[in-house]
């Protein structure tokens, strides 16, 4: 009958208890660790051996009265080590049997290659760094695959310091995430943008279409927002004369959870001037192909059981085109709200008049659409009702220069040729602002200042937002974006979220 958890913590606490009455410290201050683990089996040589001191966990323990073998595993990668009672001593090496699996701990000695051909430590010294109370789930490996892991979807997001401990693919996923986010920033740099920070509390709700979180700052007696986005700051410092920036940004929404949105996430932004939306297509085609190189060596990458080609060029096709192609529905046809209801619910979906028009043809687009577009699709030209940030074309000012880009059939970009005309910018604002009055909590308010500033003169400028989370989903092949943030927003324990 195997011991519960709880019996487990218990007995370990009873360890600790019994080492600090023996004047031995289970938790020191601290440790010289000289090598890491990855260098240290990269540069074995059997010929040669090497006096190594790493540290990092125990992840596995094998005990055989006078000797024993483990494996000691940092953020690099793991080693075996050979613990014997002649080598260490009677008393050292008792003590090294108290340890547990999860344990930290500093080991030193000598490289040298087992009789079955496996780098190894002959350990000469083994201290205890950090004990570990709570016992690790047990993860089996055979051919390869892997049985018994941390994989309950609520532990695993709730407490992902464990997730991390035993699961190899998170640690790489979370290695994979940080080091695309590098190479987001180094592509932006050698192309000339610079990176810049904007309030992420704001007086007013603009940028985007979503519901926001409010907070409240006590000395200035004001209520404020977090951001929904940062791109009026943005576009204020192209008023200024910045004539390429991005940022790396968290915004907070107050939205839904699913396996496409959580309330807190990031995104980069860029703005461009002298640029218009066929630029900012342009830059986010060769900013994922790079990218994908990168990492895969290839424009075809692997995601959810299927190969999804990056390679350019990429389709591009327009909001009206896209719709009809699919459902047979032509909304540039259609003359009212009565109409598109109709036409919608042949298709099956529940919509009624108060949408209009767009918000119906949007709906249509999101139900049936989208998810047709698994190699990267450009939506492009969009309706101006659904774009109050972009701006129209000059030869049909229904529709403005807009895209969205969706690759796996999920939303990746949204970008704009901006709308630099304080007086169809004021107007536009003025439109949302009612929308708001009528209870749409997503509408945005009038951002009075900002019309100022492009009353100073916004030159044509193309701006572009990509969602990291949903990128790094793509790169790490996983169909939840819980899995690429390391911290999602759950309930308080104890509760069902997942």
């Amino acid at each position: 009958m195997s011991e519960k958890p709880g019996d487990i913590r218990s007995q370990r606490i009873e360890k600790i208890e019994k080492m600090r009455e023996s004047g031995i410290n289970p938790y020191p201050n601290r440790y010289e660790r000289k090598d890491r683990i990855a260098d240290v089996v990269a540069a074995f040589d059997e010929t040669k051996p090497v006096k190594v001191a790493v540290a990092g966990r125990i992840k596995s323990k094998r005990v055989m009265g006078k000797a024993s073998f483990g494996n000691v595993e940092d953020f690099s990668g793991s080693i075996q080590f050979y613990a014997a009672r002649d080598i260490m001593g009677e008393e050292e090496y008792a003590l090294y049997k108290t340890h547990d699996l999860g344990d930290h701990v500093g080991v030193e000695g000598e490289t040298f290659l087992t009789q079955k051909g496996e780098i190894s430590i002959k350990v000469k010294k083994l201290v205890l760094l950090s004990k570990c109370i709570q016992p690790l789930p047990v993860v089996k490996e055979k051919d390869g695959q892997v049985f018994d892991e941390f994989s309950d979807t609520e532990l695993k997001y709730r407490h992902r310091y464990v997730d991390l401990i035993v699961n190899q693919k998170t640690r790489k996923d979370f290695l994979m995430r940080s080091k695309i986010v590098s190479g987001i920033r180094r592509f932006l740099e050698e192309n000339d943008f610079l990176e810049v920070e904007t309030p992420m509390m704001h007086s007013v709700v603009s940028g985007a279409a979503a519901r926001p979180f409010v907070t409240y700052h006590n000395t200035l007696d004001m209520e404020l927002f977090l951001r929904i986005a940062p791109e009026l700051y943005l576009k204020r410092l192209i008023v200024g004369g910045f004539e390429r920036v991005f940022e790396m940004n968290r915004n907070f929404r107050n939205e839904g959870i699913d396996t496409r949105h959580n309330p807190e996430f990031t995104m980069v932004e860029i703005y461009q001037a002298y640029a218009d939306y066929n630029d900012m297509m342009d830059l986010t085609e060769r900013l994922f192909t790079t990218l994908a190189e990168q990492f895969f060596g290839t424009t075809d990458i692997p995601y959810q059981g299927e190969t999804l080609s990056l390679k350019g060029p990429w389709r591009r096709v327009r909001f009206v085109d896209a719709i009809k192609e699919v459902t047979g529905i032509d909304f540039s046809a259609i003359k009212s709200p009565a109409e598109a209801v109709s036409a919608a619910r042949k298709i099956g979906l529940e919509v009624d008049e108060s949408m209009g028009i767009w918000k119906i043809a949007d709906e249509v687009l999101g139900e049936r659409v989208e998810k047709t577009f698994q190699n990267p699709t450009f939506l492009t030209d969009y309706p101006k009702e659904l774009s109050p940030l972009s701006k129209s074309f000059e030869d049909n000012p229904d529709y403005v220069e807009r895209f969205e880009l969706f690759i796996a059939g999920r939303e990746m970009a949204n970008a704009f040729t901006e709308l630099n005309d304080p007086f169809d910018q004021k107007e536009r604002f003025e439109g949302q602002s009612k929308m708001r009055d009528e209870g749409d909590a997503e509408a945005m308010m009038i951002d009075d200042d900002y019309i100022t500033a492009l009353e100073y003169g916004l030159p044509p400028t193309g701006g572009l937002g990509i969602g990291i989370d949903r990128l790094i989903m793509l790169f790490v092949d996983t169909a939840s974006i819980k899995d690429t943030i390391l911290f999602p927003l759950l309930r308080p324990d104890g509760q069902q979220d997942i």
